[in-house]
């Protein structure tokens, strides 16, 4: 399983929300299994997502793709997103 952060800051979270929900066929189309959804304790715009994704070359399909920039400005991204790959090493107990 692969994994997927991106961070960026949206200029309304109500309106980014919606527009995510609905491109979530196009994610499941894509690879996406899913993930969690977070914002900072200091601003409920600044938003990172942990996704999973089945493959790698997936998961740079389409965070790469013309599509998913246009839907990203669609939705009110105001930053340049970070969009960081990561491959799980183990899990850590408490």
């Amino acid at each position: 399983m692969v994994y997927v952060l991106i961070r960026h800051i949206v200029e309304d979270f109500l309106k980014w929300k919606s527009g995510f929900d609905e491109h979530a066929s196009t994610r499941k189309e894509s690879g996406s299994k899913g993930g969690m959804l977070f914002h900072t304790s200091e601003d409920p715009n600044s938003l990172a997502i942990l996704f999973e994704w089945d493959t790698i070359e997936n998961a740079h399909k389409f965070t790469e793709s013309p599509e998913l920039k246009k839907k990203m400005e669609e939705v009110g991204v105001i930053s340049k997103p970070e969009i960081i790959f990561l491959d799980k090493i183990e899990d850590i107990p408490v």
